[in-house]
């Protein structure tokens, strides 16, 4: 079986290194068709695995490929570790960065970077086919700072913007923040159980639970509450939590499909999955599950308010992605693992719809993203107005669609959940549900109905290089995208729809068993799976609890404000003007990073080079040794005159003086 996950981890390596390195050679076309057949075998491999792992039951694989080096009893190896959990993430990643691929051939026609946007995309599936399918953190650390290089090239693709530089700059700086923390934490683990392998440490969770850390003078920290921190601010980074979420909605300057695949996929979602794969090591923490459940919660709520003032369609989309993320992160937190991961999976397939989607919408838009110059779609554009609407349903969770199981999974969990913080929580999501129904119909609304607004604008393109033509002629209606676009679309609607229908194996069923480790005190999902009574059950109990009710608010409050009465909102926001400010300034976050955090970076940096580089090393050590030792020397010479009775004299007045000192 190595070779088999082999070829599913280095086929899109391979197109990727085809479509990169020989681009020229074998043109567009064969850039397009290396790239998606790699991924295509590496999605129709992990079908086979999904099957014989979720549904045949096959045992677990965990092992070493490949042994890189051994220092002092520890092995650094390459090795997969293949259950249910990675079988489900292989699918999941290797789908959506399919319909990704397919979809960027149409979005990406034009653009001259049409080879290397390919390269990198499937670069991308390739970092992440590693990161999850690892049985150790030496490849887990490899793939998770893999996804995070190919992001900052994703990002800044179009790198002679400078808006595009800025964001993946911010995007690499952030996640180094929390890399440092990650690798801290990785270090704390193996330096205590001795060992990289994920079962080697695991197995040791116990014993490092009783262990202690000085980490100031005359306090003692759990190391494993300390460890567990550290790896979960790692994920912080990643997975764009509350305050190191400021780079995710920057990464709207990439193009529309690595928007898609970023949000889906890959990248935002490896933070999740990571803190999945080590409960093991956080069911021993109750101080860092209750940390996480309350991040989560924050981001959530908050970030989820953000999405309200947003009039970029793309940006709308994102901080939607951030309060999703803050859904499945509270999961987390409250020990219920498998909904986190759940919603994880049903996320991934509506997200990539509405961001491809919105790509759909910003063709036929002249590349303008601005909502409040979109209106009347639904004619023009209707597979995509159908397809948005059945993502916009899966994301306010409306009971049949996807969203629906796996986001009330996460609110009932919570519920149950005794951690400390679980009941904040559990009010911010409760909340996030009107306030997500809120903003996804705003932006529905106001893109596919109401008045022709994009009739009064001008289109001058934005200059990427790859504008359709055909939807850009002057004074002509809008029209619905080519096949390659609108065929991942309905493809990506189909799990949006159907995938929450497996909510009864994954939440309360035995896929997990043996994957996920979860105390018996805090296991909230084995409570809330004692009333399941089915899938219609499950549907009819979700009608009559709140969420469902306040999704439905969300949306007539949307459609009565931003349709019927659209000088509301302007009301609203004259009349709460600071609060307004504060949320476009996104409550401050980007003014702290930029003039405290990097302005403040530069100062030390400045301060460092002129205190330490110029007058310590240069002055001090460099050129004060160099002068020093002239000086020295300038005075030595002086004993060294050339002349015999000099140096006997010298040596007889040395020898009188040993004398002298021996016998006194």
């Amino acid at each position: 079986m190595d070779g088999f996950y082999i070829v599913i981890v280095l086929a899109p390596l391979l197109g990727a290194i085809v479509a990169g390195l020989f681009g020229k050679a074998v043109g567009r076309e064969g850039a397009h068709i290396v790239t998606i057949t790699g991924v295509t075998i590496s999605f129709l491999l992990s079908v086979i695995v999904f099957w014989e792992h979720a549904i045949r039951g096959a045992e677990v694989y965990n092992e070493t490929v490949y042994t890189w080096l051994v220092s002092d009893g520890i092995r650094f190896e390459i090795g997969f570790l293949v259950d249910n959990l990675t079988a489900m993430m292989m699918l999941v990643v290797t789908f959506v960065s399919l319909m990704v691929h397919i979809y960027t051939i149409g979005y990406m026609r034009d653009d001259p970077g049409y080879q290397r946007f390919f390269a990198l995309i499937s670069l991308f599936t390739f970092a992440m086919l590693t990161l999850v399918m690892a049985n150790n953190f030496l490849q887990l650390f490899f793939g998770w700072e893999a996804v995070g290089l190919v992001s900052y090239l994703l990002i800044g693709f179009w790198y002679k913007r400078p808006t595009a530089i800025y964001a993946n700059m911010k995007a690499f700086i952030v996640n180094r923040i929390g890399d440092f923390a990650f690798v801290l934490g990785i270090g704390a683990i193996v330096f205590h159980a001795a060992s990289l392998d994920y079962m080697d440490v695991f197995a040791s969770a116990e014993t490092m639970s009783s262990a202690t850390i000085s980490i100031l003078p005359g306090m003692e920290w759990s190391l494993l509450t300390v460890a567990c921190i550290l790896l979960f601010i790692g994920a912080m980074a990643k997975s764009a939590q509350v305050p190191l979420h400021v780079w995710l909605p920057d990464s709207m300057e990439g193009p529309t499909p690595i928007s898609a695949l970023i949000h889906a996929a890959t990248m935002v979602t490896a933070g999740i999955f990571m803190v999945a794969r080590m409960s093991p090591l956080y069911e021993f923490s109750t101080v860092a599950l209750s940390f996480i459940l309350v991040i989560g919660a924050i981001t959530a709520f908050f970030m989820g308010l953000l999405g309200l003032v947003q009039n970029d369609i793309k940006r709308v989309v994102a901080y939607s992605t951030l309060s999703q993320l803050g859904y499945m992160t509270v999961a987390l937190g409250a020990s219920a693992y498998a909904a986190g991961l759940f919603h994880l999976m049903t996320h991934a397939f509506f997200k990539a719809l509405l961001f491809l989607a919105a790509g759909s919408v910003i063709m036929a838009m002249h590349h303008n993203q601005d909502i409040r110059q979109m209106g009347g779609l639904r004619k023009y554009m209707p597979i995509t107005y159908a397809t948005a609407l059945i993502g916009s349903l899966a994301l306010i969770g409306i009971p049949g669609f996807s969203g629906f199981f796996s986001k009330d999974g996460i609110i009932e969990a919570v519920a149950y959940s005794t951690t400390p913080g679980a009941g904040m929580a559990y009010i911010l999501i409760l909340a996030g549900v009107f306030v997500t129904a809120l903003y996804s119909f705003r932006m529905f609304f106001m893109v596919f109905h109401g008045p022709e607004n994009f009739r009064h604008v001008e289109h001058h393109g934005h200059g990427h290089g790859h504008e359709d033509e055909s939807h850009h002629e002057a004074g002509g209606d809008p029209k619905e995208s080519p096949w390659v676009v609108t065929v991942p679309l309905i493809l990506l609607a189909i799990p949006s729809v159907l995938a929450g229908y497996f909510v009864g194996p994954l939440l309360f069923g035995d896929f997990f068993d043996g994957v996920l480790y979860v105390d018996e005190s805090r296991d909230v999902l084995a409570r809330l799976g004692a009333s399941y009574d089915g899938i219609w059950g499950f549907i009819v109990h979700g009608m009559m609890m709140p969420p469902f009710w306040l999704a439905l608010a969300g949306v007539a409050t949307a459609w009565y404000v931003f349709m019927q009465r659209p000088e509301l909102a302007d009301q609203v926001r004259n009349k709460f003007p600071r609060v307004y400010q504060a949320m476009l300034r996104s409550y401050g976050f980007d003014e702290f990073n930029d003039r405290v955090f990097a302005a403040g970076s530069r100062r030390l940096g400045n301060w460092l080079w002129r205190f330490g580089d110029t007058l310590i090393i240069d002055r001090i050590l460099v050129n004060g040794t160099a002068r020093s030792v002239g000086w020295i020397s300038s005075r030595l010479r002086f004993s060294q005159t050339g002349y015999l009775y000099h140096y006997a004299f010298t040596m007889i007045v040395g020898l009188l003086v040993l004398i002298v000192y021996f016998v006194r």
